[in-house]
């Protein structure tokens, strides 16, 4: 498909936001399991049930679009994953861990805020506002997940790491 106007530029976006909210969310399992701290794994295991129900609205807006929900490969997100793949292979303690997975959960939020509001635009101008509506709904709660890391960052406990190490 050429990109070449402004839908088509948004479909490219909506299947790369959907593959995207597919590998985060095995991703978000992950970070949920290597996590030794009870409350961000609760945080994990909330936000990637919440990332299912992002992965349905995308697919409600290619319904809306009459398209196939189709993914195309984020080269971004598999340098998240790779980033997290090699911190575990330096066998990091459980603190280590934890701020690292916290790290992660951020970065993977700011890029997930940037690739929704690049679509939001971009529907309004097709004359989507539905999908519009849907889309900023889940910024919003990207939003929320990162403010709620960015809490648990300020509050990590950088004494206990110091002692595991």
């Amino acid at each position: 498909m050429s990109i070449d106007s402004t839908q088509s530029l948004f479909v490219s976006g909506l299947q790369h936001a959907y593959y995207t909210e597919q590998r985060l969310l095995d991703a978000l399992e992950e970070l949920e399991q290597s996590s030794s701290n009870e409350e961000l794994q609760s945080g994990f295991a909330e936000h990637r049930e919440e990332t299912q129900i992002h992965i349905d609205r995308i697919e409600d807006v290619f319904e809306q679009l009459d398209a196939n929900a189709e993914a195309k490969e984020d080269p971004v997100v598999e340098g998240m994953i790779s980033a997290h793949e090699e911190f575990m292979d330096q066998d990091p303690s459980e603190q280590a861990i934890d701020r690292f997975n916290i790290a992660a959960g951020q970065k993977s939020e700011h890029y997930e805020i940037a690739v929704y509001g690049n679509l939001i635009p971009m529907a309004d101008q097709i004359g989507m506002d539905d999908a519009a509506d849907t889309l900023e709904q889940t910024l919003r709660e990207e939003q929320d997940e990162l403010e709620t890391l960015s809490e648990m960052g300020e509050q990590f406990d950088y004494e206990e790491l110091e002692a595991a190490g």
